[in-house]
C-alpha cells in the first residue's frame, strides 16, 4: 500500500491549498476534483482535490491525512476546474474561495447523507433526451433571422441580442436552444437571469415548450436538498437546461453548448460580498474557454457590451420592433412638476390618466424605487431628522408596521411620540415611499384593486410569484412597485406606467447613474403595450428639458449610448479604462484612511496610477467607517500584474483594519 500526497483546496480567507497524506488503495486512487473531508483546525471540512503528487515539501511529521474520498461522486471536470482558477486569479482571490462556495451546502458537509440520498434518486429518474419542442410559434422575419444565427452560431460566437421591449428575445432564445438541443446529442444550454422572481415565468415558459427536456433550476431561494438534487443534475449531464440566476455560471456542465445571459445589462450579475465577481464576464470567459456560442440579450444593454459590439468584438442582431401583431411602443410623456404639482405624490395629469384606465378596465403600473412610507421624518421646530445612529443614513419611516427601519444596518425603532430633542409632537413624514403612495392611491380610487410589490410586501418564499400571479390573473387594477416590476415581466392588460421621483439619480456622483436610470426607465416604459393595446408612460419630473428625458421619449438608446461612450472616452473611464477598488473598515475613519495611505505608498507600478483614499459615499454602517482608494489602469494586464503583486503585500501588513480587493467595481 503505497502513500500518496493530495493538494487540497478550502474555503478560508488566505492560503486556501494545504497538503494531505493518503493511502492509496489499488485501483481506488484519488482524482483530480474529487471532494475529499479532511482534518482541518480542530474540525472536518470538505475541501476539493486540485493535485495528486507523489511528494512533498511539508515535513512528513507536520501533515495530517484525509480522512475519506468522496468516491461516488464523479470528479469536477478540469474545464470547472480552469474556470475557477482564472476567476480565482483575476479576482484576486485564494482558490477555494472561489470553487467551494459555488457548490451546494449538502456537499460541503461531513456526512453524505443528503448526497447518498440525492444520488439515488437521480438514477431512478430516466434521463430525458428528447428535444422535440411543443407549440412552436411562426416568428417574424428579424426573430427569425435571430434564431437561426443563434443556432447555427460555432466555435467561440459573442453576440449581442439587441431588441426592444416586447420584441420577443424569450421566443428568440427558446428556438435557438430548440435547435442546438436537435443538433447536438447530450448538449447543456445554461440561461441566466438577474433576479430569482424572474425564474418562475420563464421556467414555465421553457418546461412547456421542451416537456422531454429535464430542466434544473439553481437560485439561493431554493431549499438545499432541492438546490443539491438539481446541481447534480446539471453535473451529471442530465439536465439540458439549466437555468439560473449568477451563482449558476459557477455550476458543472460538462456538455456546455451554449450560453444565454438575459437583460445582460442588470448590475444584479456582479456579487457584492465575498467573491466579487461578475457572471456576466465569466460567462464570456467560459464562452471563450469552450469554444460556444454566448449571447448577451438587452433592450438596454451595458455600456461595455455596447462598446464591444460597436468595435466588431461581438456580433449584434436586432429587434427593432415588438413581436405582437401592430403592438408599438408606448407614448412616453414628461410632466413638469413645476407646472402640474403633485397632490400625494401625483400630478393631475398622471390622475386623469389612472381614472381613464380604470373606466376601461386596464391596468396600471406606478414606479416608484423607494420602499416604505417616506425615507425619513422630521420636526418642523427644531430641525430634528430620523437619523440612524449607527450608519451615514437616515431611518425610513413604515407606517403599517409602526417602525422607523434603516436599510442598511436593519436598526428597527418605534416611532417617537415626539420629537427627541424639543418635545415637539408634531412629528412629519418628508418623501414619499411605495407604502405612502399605496394609502395615497387607496383614498384616490376607493373602488380600485391595488396591489404593492416591493421587498417589504414580499418577504415570505413564493411570496413575490404569488403577487404577479395576481397582476397576470387580471385582478390588479394599479400595481405599486419599484424595481422588482421593473424589467422581464410580461403584463398583458397593462397599458400605462406612471413613473414617479426619477430626478434624484441626475446628480449622483456614481458615474454609472445616468445609464442605470435610463435603461431602468426603459425597461419599466417596456411593460406598457405588450399586447397590442395603445398605451404611454409618463415621467413626473422637475427637470423636463434634461437630454436623458428626451432620449426616453424617442426611444433613442444607440444615440444616447453613443454620448455616454464619448464622454467616458474623454473622461477616461471604463470600459476604456480598467479599474480595481481597495476598501478599508474601521471603528474609526482615520484608521481606515491611514490603511489606506499605506498600501498607496506601498509600491509603484508603471502604467497603474493610484488614487488617493477617500471616504466612501455611505461612510458609516452598522457602526463601522468606510473608506476606499481606486487604482486606475488603461491596460488590463498592466493592471492585473500590479494587483498580483499588491494582494500579497496588502496580506502581508498588519493591521486591525478590515479591507476587501474589488476587480472591475459597478459603484464608486
Amino acid at each position: 500500500m503505497a502513500h500518496c500526497f493530495l493538494q487540497v483546496a478550502l474555503d478560508t480567507p488566505l492560503n486556501s491549498c494545504f497538503d494531505y497524506r493518503w493511502e492509496c488503495q489499488p485501483g481506488e486512487e484519488p482524482a483530480v476534483g474529487q471532494l475529499v473531508l479532511v482534518p482541518f483546525a480542530r474540525r472536518e471540512v470538505v475541501g476539493l482535490i486540485v493535485a495528486v503528487k507523489g511528494d512533498t515539501l511539508v515535513p512528513l511529521d507536520k501533515l495530517k491525512d484525509a480522512i475519506a474520498v468522496r468516491s461516488q461522486l464523479a470528479p469536477l471536470p478540469e474545464r470547472w476546474l480552469a474556470l475557477v482558477r482564472f476567476a480565482a486569479e483575476y479576482y484576486q482571490r485564494p482558490l477555494g474561495e472561489v470553487a467551494l462556495p459555488g457548490l451546494p451546502k449538502n456537499l460541503r458537509v461531513p456526512k453524505t447523507v443528503a448526497l447518498d440520498r440525492a444520488l439515488k434518486k437521480l438514477a431512478k429518474e430516466a434521463a430525458s433526451h428528447d428535444p422535440t419542442p411543443s407549440g412552436m410559434p411562426v416568428l417574424n422575419p428579424a426573430q427569425q433571422e435571430a434564431a437561426s444565427s443563434i443556432g447555427g452560431a460555432q466555435g467561440f460566437t459573442p453576440i449581442l441580442l439587441y431588441g426592444v421591449t416586447g420584441s420577443g428575445k424569450t421566443e428568440v432564445y427558446l428556438q435557438a436552444c430548440a435547435q442546438v438541443l436537435a443538433r447536438e446529442q447530450d448538449a447543456q444550454i445554461l440561461i441566466l437571469v438577474p433576479e430569482i422572481n424572474l425564474t418562475p415565468q420563464l421556467e414555465g415558459n421553457i418546461r412547456a415548450r421542451f416537456p422531454g427536456v429535464m430542466l434544473a433550476t439553481l437560485h439561493s431561494s431554493l431549499a438545499e436538498g432541492e438546490r443539491m438534487l438539481h446541481w447534480l443534475a446539471a453535473h451529471q449531464g442530465r439536465a439540458r437546461i439549466v437555468l439560473g440566476t449568477r451563482l449558476a455560471i459557477l455550476s458543472s456542465l460538462p456538455n456546455l453548448k451554449l450560453i444565454i445571459i438575459d437583460e445582460e445589462h442588470d448590475p444584479s450579475y456582479k456579487q457584492q460580498e465575498g467573491l466579487r465577481y461578475s457572471a456576466r464576464d465569466l460567462a464570456v470567459w467560459r464562452a471563450r474557454q469552450l469554444a460556444i456560442p454566448i449571447v448577451l440579450g438587452s433592450a438596454t444593454p451595458s455600456l461595455e457590451t455596447w462598446h464591444h459590439a460597436a468595435s466588431g468584438r461581438y456580433r449584434k442582431l436586432e429587434l427593432r420592433e415588438r413581436a405582437v401583431r401592430d403592438a408599438v411602443l408606448p407614448t412616453v410623456k414628461l410632466v413638469d412638476m413645476e407646472r402640474d404639482r403633485p397632490k400625494d405624490g401625483l400630478t393631475s395629469a398622471l390622475i386623469a390618466a389612472l381614472r381613464g384606465r380604470l373606466d376601461r378596465g386596464e391596468q396600471s403600473l406606478l414606479f416608484l424605487n423607494r420602499r416604505g412610507y417616506a425615507p425619513v421624518i422630521c420636526c418642523d421646530a427644531c430641525g430634528w431628522i430620523s437619523n440612524c445612529t449607527r450608519c451615514t443614513a437616515f431611518m425610513v419611516l413604515h407606517r403599517p408596521e409602526h417602525r422607523l427601519r434603516c436599510h442598511h444596518c436593519s436598526l428597527e425603532l418605534r416611532i417617537p411620540r415626539h420629537c427627541p430633542t424639543c418635545g415637539n409632537v408634531d412629528l412629519q413624514p418628508l418623501g414619499r415611499g411605495t407604502q405612502r403612495i399605496e394609502e395615497g392611491l387607496a383614498a384616490m380610487f376607493p373602488e380600485a384593486r391595488i396591489l404593492r410589490i416591493d421587498a417589504d410586501s414580499t418577504r415570505l418564499k413564493g411570496s413575490a410569484q404569488a403577487a404577479f400571479d395576481t397582476v397576470h390573473r387580471g385582478e390588479v387594477d394599479i400595481l405599486v412597485g419599484t424595481q422588482m416590476v421593473a424589467k422581464g415581466h410580461d403584463f398583458k392588460k397593462l397599458t400605462l406606467v406612471g413613473i414617479l421621483n426619477p430626478d434624484t439619480a441626475l446628480f449622483s456622483q456614481d458615474y454609472r447613474a445616468s445609464e442605470r436610470l435610463f435603461a431602468q426607465l426603459m425597461q419599466v416604459a417596456g411593460r406598457a403595450g405588450r399586447a397590442g393595446a395603445a398605451s404611454e408612460v409618463l415621467v413626473q419630473t422637475r427637470y423636463a428639458s434634461h437630454p436623458l428625458y428626451g432620449a426616453v421619449m424617442r426611444h433613442d438608446y444607440d444615440r444616447f449610448a453613443g454620448s455616454l461612450l464619448e464622454e467616458r472616452r474623454q473622461a477616461g473611464l471604463p470600459p476604456f479604462m480598467y479599474q480595481a477598488l481597495l476598501r478599508a473598515e474601521a471603528p474609526a475613519l482615520a484608521d481606515a484612511i491611514a490603511f489606506l495611505e499605506a498600501a498607496r505608498d506601498s509600491m509603484a507600478f508603471d502604467a497603474v496610477m493610484i488614487n488617493d483614499p477617500i471616504p466612501m459615499t455611505m461612510t458609516r454602517v452598522h457602526n463601522v467607517d468606510r473608506a476606499q482608494l481606486l487604482v486606475e489602469s488603461s491596460s488590463r494586464p498592466a493592471l492585473q500584474a500590479f494587483l498580483r503583486e499588491w494582494i500579497e503585500i496588502l496580506r502581508g501588513m498588519k493591521s486591525r483594519v478590515r479591507w476587501s480587493l474589488e476587480v472591475d467595481p459597478l459603484d464608486i
